[in-house]
């Protein structure tokens, strides 16, 4: 003798696939910062910022390269090793200018695991050569925060 159920069939519902897209958690004001910038000024906007890094434009608001922390601790090194003065050099000359950027249109799970294969901390999205946006590990998270408390919660 078996256990009979004595529910009604369950019609299986397609799985809704909610677009969670980079565009949908990238952050659009960015601080950043021009390449004949000191790496003084660099240094002082990441501290009142409370920011890692930020990209680098020109004046059409085209990705030239990226700043970092790290970057500038670099400097400050050289600086010592050297003993040259630290407010001269610009940004351009500590930058790092071959950036890889990401796809705005890109799903967040994918982003998740671009950030994890790169190891990067932030990734840059550009539309026609222009900025538009940035995404980092923090936006990944809060993107997972909003899909759990609109899917795997319910």
């Amino acid at each position: 003798m078996g256990i009979k159920s004595f529910q009604a069939p369950q019609k299986k519902q397609p799985a809704k696939e909610i677009p969670f897209r980079v565009r949908d958690f990238m952050t659009k004001k960015l601080i950043t910062f021009r390449p004949e910038q000191s790496i003084d000024d660099v240094i002082k906007a990441l501290i009142k910022n409370k920011i890692s890094g930020g990209p680098v434009v020109n004046e059409n608001n085209e990705l030239v390269g990226i700043i970092s922390e790290g970057d500038c601790i670099k400097h400050i090194s050289d600086s010592r090793y050297y003993n040259m003065p630290m407010g001269i050099n610009k940004i351009e000359q500590h930058m790092i200018r071959n950036v890889e950027t990401i796809d705005g249109e890109m799903n967040i799970f994918d982003a998740a695991n671009k950030f994890l294969q790169e190891k990067r901390r932030r990734f840059p999205i550009v539309e026609d050569g222009v900025l538009v946006g940035q995404i980092s590990q923090k936006d990944i998270l809060v993107a997972t925060v909003k899909m759990r408390s609109q899917n795997w919660g319910k």
